[in-house]
């Protein structure tokens, strides 16, 4: 009998040690967007938040070019959440990605101009991200798409 509650016990403390770990709350925001210039490789490098990234995969996606991928500026920021919004001049969409091993994964693709954009500046704008195209209005957007405000 005793063995079995020894046996029980042991099996508690196991499986408490084996339990994930979170960290929370926590504020992955970054004040400011990154204005990163991707290089003849497809590559984009930010000192300040110590990344490097290849990104011809994305601009095959939104240009249909991945050789004349130097011309590009990519615009960057990162949203409470830790999910990173990429757009730039001349794009259809805010790609949203998160942070996986070794890279990012696209999360979302945003149609925000069916025209492209001209001017494209990304704001923090807690809980959101603004994008401002120029004159034209300015739009919030979550992970998950537009946001469209309260329902009326």
């Amino acid at each position: 009998m005793k063995i079995t509650h020894i046996l029980i016990f042991l099996s508690f403390i196991i499986l408490a040690g084996c339990s994930s770990l979170t960290l929370k709350p926590g504020d992955f925001a970054w004040p400011i967007e990154s204005v990163l210039k991707v290089d003849s490789a497809g590559n984009v490098k930010s000192e300040q938040y110590s990344f490097t990234l290849n990104v011809k995969e994305l601009l095959f996606t939104e240009t249909q070019d991945s050789v004349n991928v130097s011309k590009v500026n990519l615009r960057i920021i990162r949203d409470v959440n830790g999910f990173y919004f990429i757009t730039a001049a001349q794009f259809k969409n805010v790609y949203v990605f998160e942070q996986t091993e070794g890279g990012l994964k696209l999360k979302n693709k945003i149609l925000v101009a069916q025209d492209g954009l001209n001017e494209p500046v990304l704001n923090q704008r807690i809980p959101y991200i603004q994008i401002v195209n120029g004159q034209n209005p300015a739009i919030l957007l979550t992970k998950d798409g537009v946001f469209e405000g309260e329902k009326k």
